[in-house]
């Protein structure tokens, strides 16, 4: 089993956004104020305002772990995956996330769905340092289809933050010998939900509410996990380490990691053991090792590149943070974007 057998196709991704970057892109131009720092492409955009002062700016949804939100009637907690994808991406630019609005469209409207899912995005707020200032409440039941009838609903955020001209962060000065450490995961986050669903209740025909010793809950639960936010770790890391790249490891799993915008090797050689949730879908959908570093975090939610010298002091700062984190790699020759993860090799195209 793989991504494009669970229905998506990232076969396709690459020519349909460079279609649409290639529409997009000129609309740069008709900004009334400041200039273009950093464009289409990279975890966010960047508007310089004033040589003090630059926005950056993100935007993304939860995906179909709604839908495991629906099985379970559970919807507390997407509220939280919804502000860490848009913050965790806004943070890799080297900004300070400070401003989040959302987008909720549902099928029909059910005010106590409605206020859990706004119990998601405070707790999300609260953890990135956040203020949500406003958003849209949309019911299209003729677009929005869920698991049941009336259930169906969408969940998308917006968020801004602030950063410094001089002091975005794109992995623009990486050397041979720097050093890749990772932070935990907290399981699946928000990528890879389809194929995940497909694996455990269509091949494996688990229930949501099937008890798995390994996970010590049950699957549903297990899904639900709300995605890790880093913001406040590594905010406080950058205060203190020079910080030279900052990734998110998000949809497209560990090719993210070749987003930077200094073309590299990384070699990917000391992961921490595998989450079980990740060597289940793995057994149980005979999913190939390359599908699996492709498509998953596999235990590993952010990284951040330091110079060598400065890897104790960078894993220190995280662990007093409360986060684990380790050295899981390091850059290897410059010139050519190349992963390699573990005994194989992995190639991205940015397109």
């Amino acid at each position: 089993m793989t991504y494009q057998e669970a229905g998506v196709d990232v076969r396709g991704e690459p020519e349909a956004l460079k279609r649409l970057t290639s529409v997009l892109k000129p609309t740069a131009n008709f900004l009334p104020v400041g200039k273009l720092a950093l464009g289409i492409g990279y975890f966010a955009a960047v508007v310089q305002i004033t040589d003090e002062l630059a926005i950056a700016i993100s935007t993304d949804g939860v995906g179909t772990k709604l839908l495991v939100a629906e099985m379970l009637d559970k919807y507390d907690t997407v509220g939280i995956d919804c502000v860490a994808m848009n913050v965790n991406d806004v943070l890799c630019v080297g900004a300070t996330p400070t401003i989040f609005v959302d987008y909720l469209a549902v099928e029909k409207l059910n005010p106590d769905v409605v206020e859990q899912i706004a119990f998601g995005l405070a707790e999300g707020a609260k953890q990135a340092g956040v203020a949500i200032v406003g958003g849209e409440l949309a019911q299209i039941r003729e677009m929005i289809r869920g698991i049941e009838e009336g259930k169906g609903f969408d969940l998308v955020g917006t968020c801004v933050g602030f950063v410094h001209p001089q002091k975005i962060i794109v992995g623009q000065n990486l050397q041979k010998g720097d050093v890749v450490v990772g932070l935990a995961s907290n399981g699946i986050h928000s990528n890879g939900l389809t194929l995940a669903r497909r694996i455990f209740f269509e091949i494996a025909k688990w229930s949501p509410n099937e008890f798995v010793p390994e996970f010590g809950c049950t699957v549903g639960e297990e899904l639900l996990k709300p995605t890790k936010i880093y913001v406040k770790p590594v905010l406080e890391l950058m205060k203190q380490v020079h910080t030279k790249a900052l990734v998110h490891i998000t949809g497209g799993g560990f090719l993210n990691l070749l987003r930077v915008q200094m073309p590299c090797e990384f070699v990917i050689n000391s992961l921490p053991k595998i989450p079980p949730i990740f060597t289940t879908i793995q057994k149980l959908g005979q999913v190939p090792d390359e599908e699996m570093f492709t498509t998953f975090n596999m235990g590993i939610g952010f990284c951040v590149v330091v110079a060598s010298e400065d890897a104790d002091r960078t894993l220190a700062i995280l662990c007093s943070q409360g986060e684990q984190a380790q050295i899981i790699g390091q850059i290897g020759e410059i010139g050519e974007r190349k992963l390699r993860v573990l005994e194989f090799d992995l190639e991205l195209s940015l397109g």
